[in-house]
């Protein structure tokens, strides 16, 4: 299942083709701004897609067990990632790249992208890791 891809939000499923996690930005307020919604809420600007490092903290998680998708395995995990550049923040992601009882609140991890589709139709989903 991809996500849509349009709007507001067409940076922050396509930039990680270049390997950058890019986040809407406010250059009146200088603040950062997530889920992409185009105007700042603060002042009402219009806001930039700017990248960002990619890291950040794991600042919660659940671990996912039961299998609502058969091509996803189990157990997986779900978490809020609250990036470095902004208290507060956060988006949706999954962990990979370790066992999911390794996760932690506080964790430090680094973002990857996970192509989803081809060529002009695809989105690069970011995905964290633990940092190294």
């Amino acid at each position: 299942m991809l996500p849509q891809r349009g709007g507001h939000d067409r940076a922050f499923w396509t930039g990680g083709a270049q390997g950058q996690l890019l986040i809407e930005h406010c250059d009146e307020c200088a603040r950062w701004v997530h889920p992409p919604v185009g105007t700042c809420r603060q002042c009402g600007a219009t806001l930039t897609a700017r990248p960002v490092s990619g890291r950040g903290t794991v600042f919660t998680y659940t671990v996912n067990m039961h299998a609502y998708n058969p091509t996803v395995p189990t157990p997986y995990v779900i978490a809020i990632v609250e990036l470095a550049e902004q208290p507060g923040l956060r988006l949706a992601t999954n962990i990979v790249d370790c066992e999911p009882d390794s996760v932690r609140c506080g964790m430090p991890v680094q973002v990857r992208f996970e192509q989803q589709g081809l060529s002009d139709d695809a989105r690069f989903i970011p995905v964290f890791a633990p940092a190294s």
